[in-house]
């Protein structure tokens, strides 16, 4: 292929397969799309998951019924980059601005989407899973995806605003938390984000439960209170302790086990509310009559729905710092040896790690502001 008709990018082919390829470069975008030059992309759990268990998310059987994708795809959807061509028909944006994106790409026309719940589309496909993603030098997106970046907003800060924002709607549907304890079961990327997002909203008390030590520290760092580790200590015994032997108001499952799912709704008092985040790749045994015996309420958070706007202005005033949360920064030609491998036998060590398909020291450039 002729190097100035295509691009190094990240492409799943299976379970344990991504490759860097050389592809098309992505056409001019169509109406309504618009083309980003990216900037910075975070590895995402949900990659990582297809890395290892795939196919999790990304259609092997049929073609995607809104994007037509089947097997082959481009990862990447936690990244911040600027514009660079505008599709027909999109208006609020210009070449050159710096943005982020939503990856929830939607139908715009089911029962879902027209009430304003996007991340539930009956088509739903997201970016990098569903449709190419931003694991290389350009990417077309849906413009009403797109969320403009404050001027002198770090360039870093942008790949982590997809997580944020994960976290951010866990809590919205936690409910009122202000002044409440919260349980957040797992200190990985959207743990911590969890955390910072809780502790943004007002909870009173934020207890974490995790086993890394790295992690461990980590969740302090962020805002939460105090950290328990399950390997350690009796958790529930701990947390009824530290409630007047109640339970937690609410928690947050960050981790997809089934051995932490239930511990997360037993950690919550009776009427508490438990919140399902984590990717499940497996199913669970649960006696619903735990719930109906303790009127506990258990209810899923899948994406986003809106926070990005939230975050992005927590980030620009100051009221969330995300550098603890950046491990490692890699070019787009390491992410195999320096990012996904090293994610699968160094998760300990590990929050998030970002990736540039720049080099050397244009690398370096895209670590200041905007």
């Amino acid at each position: 292929m002729n190097q100035a008709t295509t691009m190094t990018a990240a492409v799943w082919h299976g379970r344990q397969d991504i490759r860097l390829e050389q592809v098309p470069r992505p056409g001019a975008p169509e109406p309504g799309w618009a083309q980003i030059r990216v900037h910075w992309c975070g590895i995402c759990g949900s990659d990582l998951h297809e890395y290892q268990s795939g196919p999790v998310f990304i259609p092997v059987d049929q073609p995607h019924p809104l994007t037509g994708l089947k097997g082959q795809c481009i990862l990447g959807h936690e990244f911040c980059g600027e514009v660079v061509a505008l599709g027909e028909g999109v208006d609020g944006f210009a070449p050159g601005d710096s943005v982020t994106a939503d990856a929830c790409q939607h139908c715009g026309t089911c029962r879902y989407c027209r009430e304003g719940q996007i991340n539930l589309c009956e088509q739903l496909a997201f970016t990098g899973l569903m449709n190419n993603g931003a694991f290389a030098e350009l990417v077309n997106v849906p413009a009403n995806l797109l969320y403009r970046l404050p001027e002198g907003f770090p360039l870093e800060a942008g790949a982590l605003i997809e997580p944020l924002a994960v976290g951010m709607h866990a809590v919205r549907q936690a409910g009122n938390i202000e002044g409440k304890t919260l349980v957040v079961v797992g200190a990985g990327t959207i743990g911590l984000c969890t955390i910072m997002c809780a502790k943004a909203a007002g909870a009173g008390r934020i207890i974490a439960l995790e086993m890394s030590a790295a992690r461990k520290q980590k969740a302090l760092e962020v805002g939460a209170t105090l950290v328990l580790d399950p390997g350690d200590c009796d958790v529930l015994a701990e947390v009824q302790a530290l409630t007047d032997g109640a339970g937690a108001d609410v928690s947050i499952e960050c981790i997809g086990h089934r051995q932490t799912a239930k511990l997360a709704i037993d950690v919550i008092r009776k009427a508490g509310r438990c919140v399902m985040v984590g990717i499940f790749e497996e199913p669970s045994e649960f006696n619903f009559f735990e719930l109906v015996a303790t009127e506990k309420q258990v209810v899923g958070a899948l994406a986003y729905s809106g926070e990005f706007a939230e975050v992005i202005a927590l980030i620009a005033a100051g009221r969330m710092e995300v550098t603890p949360l950046i491990t490692g920064r890699i070019s787009l030609a390491q992410i195999i040896e320096q990012g996904f491998e090293e994610l699968v036998h160094n998760k300990d060590r590990n929050v998030k790690i970002i990736v540039t398909p720049a080099n050397g020291a244009d690398m370096n450039t895209r670590k200041g502001g905007v």
